[in-house]
Parts: structure tokens; sequence; C-alpha cells
């Protein structure tokens, strides 16, 4: 398996950088996103003290006992909020289902947004309160720093910088703690996460427990990805591609089982998942319409495309 380093850029350069900087950061950027999909962002927001509190907050809610784990899921949300048990998701096109265990924190409106009703309200985990106050700390840190990459595509498309600015404000975003947990006997075909494309416009991935991300290219070869400490992996999702008309790659990935030795170890994973509002349009962009790039996409809106895929998930019937 070959292993690669995916291009680090430094955010700071985009928000408080001299013109030639944010100039330099933004080309990167997609050029980036038009070969690999994946990038690696330091200057992310989060501290380290953040960082290892939801981690160690995360540990603690997993090891909690089955049953009051299950106090927390509620199926009728479609897995949107709270706790979904072992087993619930498959990725798209998958038999398998994934291994692993999952929390959503979702967004939270002001009472007079016209979503407020669209939206269930977060579950409140009560063992453990310091998790859902780091939680929703991190998810407000991640949105912000999601607004700046998105700030930084949209000059790279040739659009208005705030292109994205309020399709995304009370966006139905998501941040997902995995627990991968040990495997106990042969899979029988099943991984950690089968190969998947993200549905959303843009993931970030703060740091992982341990190795097993790998992502395909586009000549189709499978790379492990690595990323220093300090740094957080953002890629592109179905919504973004589908938007830019495949301009930008949603890259295919997948966490893969590790060697049979260490099968007795728990991978943790946390993803911030940016989602618009639902009535955003993903329409193709017409600057990524040309007669080398025809349109591939039949129109939709943001909200229509998440309910397709969440059914597709097994999340909701």
């Amino acid at each position: 398996m070959t292993k690669i380093n995916i291009p680090s850029l430094n955010l700071d350069n985009f928000i408080n950088g001299n013109e030639s900087q944010k100039k330099s950061f933004v080309k990167n950027l997609g050029e980036a996103y038009e070969e690999i999909g994946f990038v690696a962002i330091e200057n992310h927001g989060l501290t380290d003290e953040l960082t290892n509190s939801l981690y160690e907050e995360v540990k603690n809610f997993f090891h909690l006992e089955d049953k009051i784990k299950f106090k927390y899921e509620r199926p009728e949300l479609n897995g949107q909020r709270g706790y979904i048990s072992f087993g619930r998701e498959t990725a798209k096109g998958s038999t398998k289902s994934d291994l692993k265990e999952f929390w959503h924190f979702g967004q939270e409106l002001e009472k007079d947004d016209p979503l407020s009703n669209e939206y269930e309200p977060n579950i409140m985990c009560d063992e453990l309160p310091k998790f859902n106050e780091v939680g929703r700390e991190t998810f407000k840190i991640l949105e912000k720093t999601g607004v700046s990459i998105l700030q930084a595509l949209a000059l790279h498309l040739g659009i208005e910088e705030n292109y994205f600015d309020k399709k995304v404000k009370g966006g139905n975003s998501i941040l997902r703690a995995i627990h991968y947990p040990p495997i106990t006997s042969a899979p029988k075909g099943a991984v950690r996460a089968a190969a998947h494309g993200d549905i959303n416009l843009i993931t970030i991935l703060m740091g992982a427990s341990a190795k097993g991300l790998e992502i395909q290219t586009r000549k189709g070869d499978w790379i492990a990805v690595t990323a220093l400490p300090n740094q957080v992996i953002v890629n592109i999702g179905d919504m973004m591609s589908r938007l830019t008309n495949d301009k930008l790659h949603s890259s295919i990935h997948q966490v893969t089982n590790p060697p049979r030795e260490e099968w007795g170890t728990s991978r943790f994973s946390i993803p911030f998942f940016m989602h618009p509002r639902s009535e955003m349009s993903l329409n193709c962009l017409d600057s990524c319409i040309s007669n080398e790039n025809p349109k591939k996409y039949p129109d939709t809106t943001a909200g229509e495309f998440l309910e397709e895929r969440i059914k597709e998930l097994g999340l909701k019937k």
C-alpha cells in the first residue's frame, strides 16, 4: 500500500495573509481538490486542549454500557441526532454494514429561524455533561473553519467569495463521533467503513486514533493518507462535486480493518460533515459546464439529495 502526505496548507494565509498569500492558498487548494480531493489544513481553529478533551469524552461515552447508550438511540430521527448503534449504517453500494457505532451532534438554530422546525433538537447525554459541552464547542469552531475553506473554493471557482456564506449559515451540518470497536471474529467481508463518498459539501476530519484511512485516486489506486497531529484533513463531498459538475473531486475513501494482531484495539475518529441549508440548489454551476465538460447531473436541492442518500445508507426506510 502506497502512503502519501496529502498537500498541506496554512489556513491563516487565507484569513490573515497578504494578497499574494491569499491567492497562493486559493490556487493550491483548488488544484489539490481537482486532482485528489483531500488536503491537510493547519491553523484550523481547534486547540490541542479542546481536541484532546473531545476525544477523551468520546471514549468515555463509547465505554458506557450498551443499555445506557441505547437510551440515546432514536431510530425515528433517521440517524441525524444522538446514538446510532453498531451495524446500522451501510455504505452506498455495499451489502455489508460498517463495523462502527457513532454519535451525532447537530445544528442548533435560533427559534426564529425558518428551519427551526426542520431540525430535531440535539440529544444530551445525562451521564457525561462535558461530552455535550465540548461537542457543541467543537461544532461551532469547525463550522467557522468550513466557511473559510468554502470562501477560498468560491474564489477558485470564479464566483463571489461569499457565495456559500448564507447557504451554509444554519446548515444541516453534523459532527460525528465514531467508534470502531475491537474485531472479535473474522469480519466476513465487512470493513470498518466501506468505500464511499461523503454526502455533504466538505468534510473536516480532526484526526483519528489509529491508521486505516485510504483514498482512491482518479486512476483507481488506493493510497493510505497521513497528516501531522496539528492538522485536520479536509475533503470534498458529493454535493460539492455535483455542484461543480465534477470539477472538484469527491474522492472515494474507506477505513480498512487493522492487521489481525491489532484486532483487539478500538479506533476513534471525529469528522465534521458540512451541509448547506436544505433549500440550496445543487444545480451545476454555469461556470463549470462547457463543451468539454457537459452537464452531468439533473437539477436538485441539498435537502432532496440528502434525503435520497440517507435512504441509501439504510438510516431511513
